[in-house]
């Protein structure tokens, strides 16, 4: 193929994405609206694409990078002066490496150790306990706030507690986590908090809002924060800082017992392109702290309006006032959210629904960022005829069949079968055996909706394996 027809086959391919820009897409992207920041975060990819960051000796540049990073992270959250931190592929890395660290540093071993966190806790935290054999210990938290319960995290510490955890803020709810609490009842069992700012990190020391959540409150030893998400980088980027350096080196890695180079990590990763890292480096001089506040500001503006926008529709509700630039609405029972997505996309926009959880009720997840600010009478406007329409149609009405074989279901013993036995009966099967996904969603999640955790686990990965399957 030649360069022209590739570059076309590739827009092609692109033209059934969402958009990454626009300020459209309410979750996945962030889009600070500075189309010069795009553009040198992009040349800087592509510069550094090649590069390695294996060996900080080999390629000094991304050393230097790093360090700058974590430096303006550690100004950011007010880091004490012998902190230190670690570039990372993103949050779900960050996470990894609190958890692998807080084990290792406790000198247990998998199987050994625990960690206390709340139910809102993000599921990074999920895959850290099923990787490296740390046991979760979930505690519920308020179900007015949906924040973390200090004293019932307390209550669930054990001996062999390595670790708990909070969120500044929370995904699913954006909601801030007490951390000062959480803070003296790690520093108090001596035991370590980390602080999941991954969403937030780079939000909310620009509002000047909320209790104090950073390294300002004793008993904090780690926190992560992506600058893919509201620092606007390029993906995959995100950092996590340590109060010192010491409480860094469980997850160092060092391998000198084979005949090849001496492998040592900082990270999970061992080759990694220098071209995120090289994107951040230079979309964060571009855009540099005042603007950063004011980005920061706008998104939180556009939060707060869509908030008090959503008071006057009838039939939808804000589940909890945002404490920074996430929002989560509910229905009122005259309809349900699965049909609202699918109308806002009709539209134009990519709302994110969550399943329903622990009573906690099935929602619509909004990530606002600066770009989506100019455009928020229009999203007012078009959520409003999605939830006239949804109220219209009412419910998502599940098959008695279908929700019948739904709970006879075991996710512990889900076949291939079952699977493909479930997909005929939704209408989600194909003549070749390949999944056949609706236009709407709604049907789908309505299903998925009345499983267990753990059985939408199991379907999810089954379908994640259908979709995933060589062309």
């Amino acid at each position: 193929m030649t360069p022209d027809e590739i570059h076309a086959q590739l827009q092609a391919l692109q033209a059934r994405d969402l958009p990454s820009h626009g300020g459209r897409t309410l979750a996945y992207v962030y889009d600070s609206g500075l189309a010069d920041a795009d553009a040198i975060g992009r040349t800087a990819l592509t510069m550094f694409a090649d590069s390695n960051g294996l060996d900080p000796t080999a390629f000094p540049s991304l050393l230097a990078m790093e360090n700058d990073l974590v430096g303006m992270a550690g100004a950011l959250l007010n880091a004490p002066p012998v902190f230190a931190g670690s570039v990372t592929s993103g949050g779900t890395e960050s996470v990894l490496l609190a958890v692998l660290a807080a084990r290792d540093g406790a000198g247990a071993s998998p199987g050994g150790s625990s960690m206390v966190l709340p139910t809102t806790a993000h599921s990074a935290f999920h895959k850290a306990a099923h990787y490296f054999g740390v046991e979760p210990v979930f505690v519920d938290v308020d179900p007015e706030t949906f924040r973390a319960d200090p004293e019932a995290m307390a209550a669930a510490v054990r001996d062999d507690t390595v670790l708990v955890v909070g969120s500044a803020p929370s995904y699913a709810h954006g909601v801030l986590d007490p951390v000062t609490e959480l803070g003296a009842l790690a520093a108090d069992r001596g035991i370590r908090c980390h602080v999941d700012a991954c969403i937030g990190g780079w939000v909310l020391p620009h509002l000047d809002a909320g209790p104090p959540w950073d390294f300002t409150v004793p008993g904090v030893t780690s926190i992560s924060v992506d600058l893919h998400k509201y620092a606007y980088t390029p993906k995959g980027i995100s950092l996590l800082l340590h109060r010192d350096s010491t409480l860094r080196r469980g997850h160092f890695f060092a391998s000198a017992a084979w005949p090849g180079y001496t492998m040592l990590n900082s990270t999970m990763q061992s080759t990694k392109s220098g071209g995120p890292l090289a994107a951040a480096w230079a979309v964060t001089r571009a855009i540099g702290s005042q603007q950063y506040a004011v980005l920061a500001r706008t998104a939180r503006e556009a939060t707060l309006a869509i908030a008090r926008g959503v008071d006057g529709i009838p039939g939808l509700r804000v589940v909890v006032e945002p404490d920074s630039t996430l929002l989560a609405l509910a229905s009122d029972g005259s309809c349900d959210v699965f049909t609202i997505a699918d109308e806002m996309l009709a539209r134009g926009w990519y709302v994110q629904p969550q399943l329903a959880f622990r009573g906690m009720p099935a929602t619509l997840h909004l990530t606002l960022s600066a770009a989506t600010a100019p455009s928020v009478p229009d999203f007012l406007a078009d959520l409003g005829e999605s939830v006239e329409t949804a109220r219209a149609a009412g419910a998502v009405p599940v098959d008695a069949g279908l929700a019948g074989a739904i709970a006879a279901l075991d996710s512990a013993s889900l076949s291939d079968s079952d699977f493909d036995g479930l997909l005929t009966m939704a209408g989600l099967a194909g003549d070749d055996g390949s999944l056949a996904l609706p236009e709407r969603m709604a049907p789908v999640n309505a299903l998925l909706d009345l499983a267990t955790p753990a059985l939408r686990e199991a379907m999810l990965l089954a379908f994640l394996d259908r979709l995933s399957r060589p062309s």
